[in-house]
């Protein structure tokens, strides 16, 4: 009768302490989490609090696998256990792995980027890095992605050589993707170009079909622009690549904006421009960045003169307040100064002289 029991017994008493090593697992991993919370809150940089916010999870997971690696080498399993508890503890590692993986690449983006401030007025260099970081990011979880697929097909027997081929044969496994998924292909490396020759980044003005907006998010496959309006166009990255696009922040923040008027010919250009410099000056504040404030006649068509003011920001969306403020103070200028420069519809009321004298007529 106690023949009969003892496998049953065994696999109770094993389960038993692998129950207990486990809980005390996640309570040693609580206390020493919490007081790793309490201390990256003495610093208080940014830094720590998400990081182990990254951290916890697979930690967690793994100091759970770790008691049960300690419970099965104190107390050994039956051999009609045995397999089916080591092929569940490998795919629960590969998992533990694959996610502590991609917390660390995470961990590290978030070193990276506590350095660099994308609020700044001069961003150029920090919009750069951050591009680097976000899109090598994503590389790193498909390769960290494919790799764990492979291990995990590789704990089974019957998927063994498939796994392994995922891995040894990936200049076949290329080829054949690259005939049945091409169009994914070549999206994914036109992502991995931008990330590196970088034609935008992040928090670059770019105008694209037409639209004006600011990059919000790169991925490998698309890219999302903030809309001025709130609105967001989704482009797929092979669009920066393969058609022309505006970029306005490309080199510099730094933008001219041009506001173009319509005037008679009986304007006093000089009165305007001078209205235009105490403009900048004295009203447009830190819209201006004090670089470029000039009025030019640009066209002088049958009907009226075209009066070209150009002004500089420090960036597009000072810019266009500028662009804005200085179009509306002109007319109002126009209007209440110079009205005789407003442009007028000239009609002549005089009958057209005979070109040529009337013929007299024959008998």
């Amino acid at each position: 009768m106690f023949t009969l029991q003892d496998p049953f017994h065994d696999l109770l008493l094993a389960a038993a302490l692998a129950l207990g090593l486990a809980l005390a697992a996640l309570l040693v991993h609580a206390l020493a989490l919490r007081l790793l919370r309490r201390m990256a809150a003495s610093r208080d940089e940014g830094f720590w609090g998400p990081a182990l916010e990254l951290a916890k999870g697979p930690t967690r997971l793994a100091a759970v696998l770790l008691a049960l690696a300690l419970a099965q080498t104190a107390l050994p399993l039956p051999d009609s256990a045995r397999i089916l508890v080591q092929k569940a503890h490998s795919l629960c590692w590969i998992g533990a792995c694959s996610w502590l993986l991609f917390a660390t690449g995470g961990i590290f983006a978030l070193w990276l980027q506590r350095s660099y401030d994308i609020r700044s007025g001069d961003n150029l260099h920090a919009r750069t890095r951050l591009t680097q970081i976000r899109m090598f990011r994503r590389v790193f979880s498909v390769v960290v992605a494919v790799v764990a697929l492979a291990a995990t097909l590789m704990v089974f027997d019957a998927t063994r050589s498939m796994g392994a081929s995922v891995l040894a044969s990936a200049g076949i496994a290329g080829a054949v993707a690259g005939l049945s998924a091409q169009r994914f292909l070549s999206t994914i490396f036109a992502g991995m170009q931008i990330a590196i020759t970088q034609p935008i980044r992040l928090d670059d003005v770019v105008v694209v079909e037409g639209e004006w907006g600011r990059v919000e998010e790169l991925t490998l496959t698309y890219v999302v622009l903030r809309i001025w309006d709130q609105r967001r166009l989704v482009v797929p990255v092979t669009h920066f690549l393969d058609k022309p696009i505006q970029n306005w922040t490309r080199s510099s923040a730094e933008i001219l904006g041009s506001v173009f008027l319509s005037v008679d010919y009986r304007a006093p250009v000089a009165a305007l421009r001078a209205e235009l410099e105490r403009i900048c000056r004295e009203e447009a504040g830190e819209l201006w960045d004090g670089r470029v404030c000039g009025l030019q006649v640009t066209d002088a068509g049958p009907a009226v003169l075209t009066l070209r003011a150009l002004v500089s920001s420090r960036d597009s969306s000072s810019n266009w307040d500028l662009r804005c403020l200085v179009r509306e103070q002109m007319v109002c200028y126009v209007q209440n100064a110079h009205p005789g420069a407003l442009p007028l519809a000239r009609v002549s009321l005089h009958e057209p002289r005979q070109l040529h004298a009337k013929e007299p007529e024959h008998g």
